[in-house]
């Protein structure tokens, strides 16, 4: 399942960004409804596919919520040879940014998954629903937790990567999956300018800490980019694996809150 690991490269290592603060931060929000990032992902000399990320508003019992849309398919000849077609959702809190309602159904080559999870923290509790399977699978939420896609603008808000220290690693703890809770460490590189499509771009550099195997080469074959501007969006991914490498590259933005910062 080469395409399901690359697809969760991207939203896994996404999800990985920044944060330092406590919850509960009355701190302006860096995004807002509107914002629209989309990546061109390429596998070796093939452009494989596109992968998108869409800021909403919306409501949960009432309340005020950021809904985010994440969507990825193959184009082109890789459309040919596997096809995928996969959307992500996350419903989370505007001001504290817990998640509500975590959504994954994917069609990848035939393997496909219809995953709802349902937050409760004032009872500590998650309810998995695997739609697909039939199945129901309840998880202790003893920790602060996000799920894939409302841990990326969670710490997109609440992490400075200038008070980060050059080799120091972030611990993120993460709920996506009947796989249970997943834990993430996120090493910190410094600053790196990165040649984009728009411009050169200041960028913090991370390494993801991976477990070797099958289709990663090393444990640390991943590397992540970010905008060092007040967006914080990721710029460029790269992963070496078992077989190639892949990359992907933000190809297009819009409704971004503050400017993108190029360096002329």
């Amino acid at each position: 399942m080469l395409m399901k690991k690359v697809y969760l490269i991207l939203f896994i290592i996404a999800s990985q960004l920044l944060s330092a603060q406590s919850e509960g931060s009355d701190k302006e929000s860096v995004f807002k409804p509107g914002e629209w990032l989309k990546f061109r992902m390429h596998y070796g000399m093939l452009n494989a596919s596109y992968a998108t990320l869409h800021v909403k508003s919306s409501k949960i019992k009432g309340k005020p919520v950021y809904h985010v849309v994440g969507k990825g398919k193959t184009t082109g000849w890789a459309s040919i040879f596997f096809k995928v077609d996969d959307t992500y959702e996350s419903y989370f809190d505007k001001k504290d940014g817990k998640p509500y309602k975590f959504i994954r159904k994917i069609d990848e080559g035939g393997y496909k998954k219809d995953i709802e999870i349902n937050f409760d923290h004032q009872k500590d509790k998650a309810v998995l629903n695997d739609k697909k399977n039939k199945k129901k699978y309840n998880f202790d939420l003893k920790d602060s937790i996000q799920d894939l896609i409302s841990a990326f603008y969670y710490l997109r808000n609440n992490y400075d990567p200038k008070e980060l220290v050059i080799g120091e690693a972030i611990k993120l703890k993460m709920l996506y999956d009947d796989d249970g809770i997943f834990n993430f460490k996120l090493k910190y590189l410094g600053t790196e300018v990165v040649k984009t499509k728009f411009g050169k771009v200041e960028c913090y550099k991370f390494r993801p800490l991976v477990q070797s195997g099958r289709v990663f080469k090393e444990k640390e074959s991943l590397s992540l980019w970010v905008s060092t501007d007040k967006n914080r969006i990721p710029i460029r991914i790269k992963a070496d694996l078992a077989v190639g490498s892949i990359k992907a590259d933000l190809d297009a933005y819009n409704g971004l809150k503050h400017q993108f910062k190029i360096i002329m």
